[in-house]
């Protein structure tokens, strides 16, 4: 019996979270649909629960295991999390990357660091360009988001057309890059058959009022900076080019030189100058003509909006960076939005600013800073232009996806809500979820990639909570102690609560056993290293009431 076609959709990152994202769209006969993928990102790791990872993204061996059945790969903008994972992952798919110049710019620079083929990445125009990726067409529609040329996406299928709407918001005023054109979008809802399906940016879904332009901020920017009477520094996503200029604009009009510092920015604002993106910025001083300006005749420009310990704004937290330093009477001001989780480390470069006089200025009143995400009431305005017969949210944790899906079962839209692994079979005229997939992460330790289940995270974190202690046991021809036990002690109290040294303490009673253990014991090194283990985790938790983690070394003289 022949299988019929059916449409189904993937996320493997970006639904369940915000950050990681990573799309599947499939179409043809069950188990064998031709695929195409939806943006490859990357989110960021924290020392408490992935302590020495570089970066995390989506785990894609269900990708990998069916690669010949992926016809493409779209970058819908230049974000991390939505192009951070490309070099990494791209080897294990291995198809042609569809991008808008901008977009394509970043993404080349992110095959380029990994050694990985340039000429897969193809440069794609707005609709109506079509990509034919097998059986679907695709095409990209411009947005208006924090990023230069982001866009949604128009899939057209033979089940039906998908708009997949990525990040974006209703701004008619963005400052740099294309405004959202409704007329566009309902020409969109009105061809063929309309939209049978709408995967949604979820993010803001919280927030009651709609979404500010970017153009609001240039006036308050401009009056603050204007009244500052020492050195002036602005931090904001790196790439946020519209309120880079902004920012930077603001500066000269308050007759301040402007010095960029930060390599993601200074990569970012040469993309867009490049690709033609960005024409009129003002001009830029580099930090060691920087030095010589006066101090109220000078604005930095810097990256760590989240408190990145290797961003320019915490090393100048920390004291002097490229020769620059901040003093009493300065003012720093985060226009910017703190992402969840990132909380302690922006209040800690807050706190470092604080200690040396330093004027701290965040967001908290929505003056400084507007979202590059659609609002609630803008998200409904989406939906009742689109029409859309079933809602998939995407783009947002569990609580942004469920009232999401809310949202559009009260406007008479069927909703599913699929976090990362839920395959959704989108033929009908109802979501049908058919299949879980395992979808977890995969962790950029060094410069290896390994997965989140490997259990060197794990083995890291239970070192860091519960300290390190080193065995050495060497035994002769006759499997006899040769000499002491040898310990050594790594992240735990050198002294006990007595005062005498914890190496000494363990090291007494392992020799105890190794004197009195018998000739079945001291022939097996399972069992000497269990019995060792067992003996060093007892006295440790006696003595400072810590349970460390052992690594025994036994070796053993051989007869010649």
């Amino acid at each position: 019996m022949t299988k019929k076609d059916r449409l189904i959709y993937l996320p493997l990152g970006g639904a369940g979270e915000i950050g990681m994202n990573c799309y599947v769209f499939g179409y043809g006969p069950e188990g064998a649909e031709r695929l195409i993928v939806v943006d490859l990102g990357v989110t960021f790791p924290n020392m408490d629960e992935t302590p020495g990872v570089d970066l995390i993204m989506p785990d894609i061996t269900w990708l990998a295991e069916n690669s010949s059945r992926v016809e493409a790969i779209f970058i819908t903008h230049a974000h991390e999390d939505h192009v951070g994972a490309l070099g990494h992952l791209w080897p294990r798919i291995k198809a042609p990357v569809y991008a808008r110049p901008f977009t394509a710019a970043i993404a080349t620079l992110k095959m380029e660091e990994q050694g990985q083929p340039l000429d897969v990445i193809r440069v794609v125009k707005p609709r109506p360009e079509v990509v034919q990726a097998g059986p679907f067409r695709v095409q990209f529609v411009p947005v208006s988001h924090s990023i230069p040329e982001s866009a949604s996406l128009v899939i057209d299928t033979p089940a039906g057309r998908i708009v997949h709407s990525a990040d974006f918001k209703l701004d008619g005023t963005p400052v740099v890059g294309e405004p959202f054109d409704p007329e566009e979008w309902h020409r969109i809802a009105k061809e063929g058959k309309g939209v049978k399906v709408l995967t949604c940016d979820s993010t803001n879904v919280f927030s009651p009022h709609p979404g500010r332009s970017e153009a609001s901020l240039a006036k308050p920017l401009s009056e603050l900076i204007a009244a500052q009477r020492g050195m002036v520094v602005a931090t904001t996503f790196a790439s946020n080019i519209a309120r880079l200029k902004t920012l930077a604009e603001a500066g000269r009009d308050a007759g301040r030189s402007i010095c960029l510092l930060g390599r993601a920015m200074k990569r970012m604002i040469t993309a867009a100058v490049e690709t033609g993106i960005l024409t009129d910025f003002p001009p830029i001083i580099q930090p060691e003509e920087a030095v010589d300006v006066p101090r109220q005749s000078l604005m930095l420009i810097v990256t760590g909006s989240q408190g990145e310990r290797r961003a320019a704004s915490a090393q100048l937290a920390r004291g002097k960076y490229l020769g620059l330093e901040m003093k009493e009477g300065d003012t720093f001001l985060f226009s910017s939005k703190t992402i969840p989780g990132n909380e302690r480390d922006v209040i800690r470069v807050m706190n470092a600013y604080s200690e040396m006089g330093v004027d701290v200025i965040d967001d908290r009143g929505g003056l400084y800073h507007v979202s590059g995400h659609a609002n609630r009431p803008d998200l409904e305005a989406v939906h009742e232009l689109l029409r859309p017969k079933i809602l998939l949210p995407m783009h947002g944790e569990h609580r942004h996806l469920r009232e999401h899906c809310q949202i559009g079962l009260a406007k008479g839209i069927s909703a599913e809500l699929a976090v990362n692994g839920t395959m959704v079979d989108l033929t009908g005229d109802e979501p049908d979820v058919v299949e879980y997939v395992e979808a977890g992460r995969t962790y950029l330790d060094g410069s290896v990639l390994i997965g989140a289940m490997d259990g060197v995270v794990r083995d890291r974190i239970r070192m860091a909570l519960n300290g390190h202690v080193l065995v050495t046991v060497i035994l002769d021809e006759d499997d006899q102690p040769l000499g002491e036990a040898w310990v050594e002690t790594m992240g735990l109290a050198e002294r006990a609560r007595s005062g005498a040294p914890v190496a000494e303490a363990v090291e007494r009673e392992l020799n105890e056993f190794l004197d009195s253990a018998g000739d079945r014991v001291l022939k097996d090194d399972d069992k000497v290293e269990e019995a060792i283990r067992k003996i060093v985790r007892q006295v440790a938790v006696e003595e400072i009431g810590k349970k460390p983690e052992v690594t025994v070394v036994t070796s053993r003289l051989v007869a010649e």
